[in-house]
This record gives C-alpha cells, structure tokens and sequence, in this order.
C-alpha cells in the first residue's frame, strides 16, 4: 500500500480506543454454544492487522485496549454487541480518554458469503466518522485478510485516517 495518504507524524493524532472484532453468525441463533475456534481466532488476526496498519499509516495515535476488559464485561451482560449498545462504546471510550472509538463486527451469512464492517465515533459528539464495511467471499484465512486490506485501501485513497 502506498504511504502517500498517510498522515504527517507531526500532526496530531486522535486517540482511538479499538473494541475487539464482534462475530454476529446466524448459527449462534440455532446453536447458541457454537463459536467456530477458526473464526475467534480470525477475529483476533484481523484486529491485529488492522492496529498494524492504523499505526504504519500514522491514522490514530491507538491506545491500549486491554484496561477495558473490565469495563466491558457489565456491557456484555445487557447486550449482544458492542456496535449496537445504545453508545456505550463511545461512553467507555470516552472515560478511557480517547477521542475515537472503533466497533468491529464480521457477520457471516454463510461460509462462502460473510461481511466485515468497522465504525469509528466521536467520543464527544457520539456522531460516526467512518464507517466502512466490505463483503468477502469465502471463511477463510486469507478472504479476511484481504477484507481488511481493502478497508485501509480505501481509506488511504479517501484520506479517511485520523477522522
């Protein structure tokens, strides 16, 4: 990926408070014991990725997420998603001091036909200033992968980084 995009490291960044990737699977529904040890492992690849390219591409200055494991738990116990809380997300975030907050959800419709999304708030206003989502074909390593790599493509080229 070209750095042309990139924000100046000089400029300051927002402080962005990534949440982990959510998994939303129509068999969970059917099966609410079933979670795929292939999928939450990709969950997990997918957020490292894209941490990794936020701050190769200098897009937010990305805090530490692992101090919300704690502040989250009373969440998930009212609520399925983090992407779809009433704005705890931004209310957490906000009390961690980040200027942005990231939900992340990959919804699978089926093993060849799955989506991956991101939103990105404004702690303060609680208004979105990104949201991307890209559909993917094919549960596999590499379709999720590519699917982040399309999500930071295209944010490069609409110089969406830092938003």
């Amino acid at each position: 990926m070209s750095g042309a995009c990139t924000r100046p490291a000089e400029e300051p960044r927002p402080g962005l408070l990534m949440l982990e990737f959510e998994l939303i699977d129509e068999m969970r529904d059917l099966y609410p014991d079933y979670q795929p040890a292939s999928e939450l492992r990709r969950l997990k690849q997918i957020g490292a990725q894209l941490r990794a390219e936020f701050e190769k591409n200098n897009f937010y200055r990305m805090l530490d997420s692992t101090r919300t494991a704690e502040a989250i738990k009373p969440v998930r116990d009212n609520y399925n998603y983090l992407h779809d809380c009433n704005g705890c997300e931004v209310d957490l975030a906000r009390g961690l001091g980040a200027e942005r907050v990231l939900t992340g959800w990959v919804q699978k419709v089926s093993n060849l036909i799955l989506n991956i999304n991101i939103e990105i708030k404004d702690t303060e206003s609680g208004n979105t200033v990104v949201r991307k989502s890209v559909d993917i074909r094919g549960n596999t390593d590499i379709s999720w992968q590519r699917g982040i790599a399309f999500i930071i493509r295209d944010m490069l080229e609409k110089r969406q980084g830092g938003k």
